[in-house]
Parts: structure tokens; C-alpha cells; sequence
């Protein structure tokens, strides 16, 4: 089974926990990058909005090819317990028939949105592999 890890980070914190997990588990990884990184006022004000109606922002394209993957792990932070709007958009992006889990880094290593998140891989038609809350 081939695995890639998507990571969105905006701080560097989920950076350093994906490629760890990247390096443990023999994993393509790939980053999330915003077209327009937003500065923390935008972010910490428009994003959180964004975050919680669960609306995705604008991505530069990965540079690989999704299809060739059976296992997807994702990783983000929370923003107001959801992840970024960045990383949203990563959720239109899934191929179907895949594997799929979540990783969401934040201080309090508690967020809102497993529901939600298991309800957009299963519209994709993947299989919902897990969800873990990791305190950074």
C-alpha cells in the first residue's frame, strides 16, 4: 500500500510532526501551500470564519500525482477546533476509493470536526481510516 502524507502548516508546529511520521511510516509527504499565505490578522480572523463554516481557500497545486496513493494521511492545525481553510481544500482533491485518516495538531490536542471531516472523505467515496487529536 503506497502512503502519502498532506500537510497544511502555518506555523511550522504540524511541519515537523508530518515529516517525522512521514520518515516512520516509509511516506511520499507533500505540503499545502496557499496561492496567497495569508498574514496573521487574515488568518487568525477571516480564516477562523472560514474554518468553522468549513470552507476551503485557495491551494498552489501539489506537484504530484494523488491517484498513485492508496493511503492518504492528513495533517493540519486547529483553527477554532476545525482545520485551516488551506487545507479544505486538500478534501475536494481526494480521489475516490481511498484510504483516509486524520491527524490535527494543536496546544490543547482537542478539536471539533471529526464528524465532519468523516462525512467529506465517505462524499468522496473513500473509507474513513481514523481521526487523532495530537497535542504539540
Amino acid at each position: 500500500m503506497k502512503t502519502v502524507i498532506i500537510y497544511y502548516s502555518y506555523s511550522g508546529n504540524t511541519r515537523g510532526i508530518a515529516q517525522e511520521l512521514a520518515a516512520k511510516e516509509s511516506a511520499e509527504i507533500v505540503e499545502i501551500k496557499d496561492v496567497k499565505r495569508p498574514g496573521k490578522l487574515k488568518a487568525y480572523s477571516a480564516g477562523i470564519i472560514a474554518s468553522i463554516k468549513g470552507k476551503a481557500w485557495p491551494i498552489l497545486p501539489l506537484g504530484v500525482d494523488l491517484a498513485g496513493f492508496d493511503k492518504f494521511i492528513l495533517l493540519a492545525p486547529v483553527w477554532a477546533n476545525n482545520p485551516p481553510p488551506a487545507f479544505n481544500a486538500i478534501l475536494e482533491l481526494l480521489p475516490e476509493g481511498k484510504d483516509v485518516s486524520f491527524k490535527l495538531v494543536s496546544a490543547s490536542g482537542k478539536s471539533n470536526c471529526t464528524e465532519r471531516l468523516e462525512a467529506a472523505v465517505k462524499a468522496k467515496g473513500c473509507t474513513f481510516n481514523g481521526f487523532e487529536d495530537v497535542k504539540s
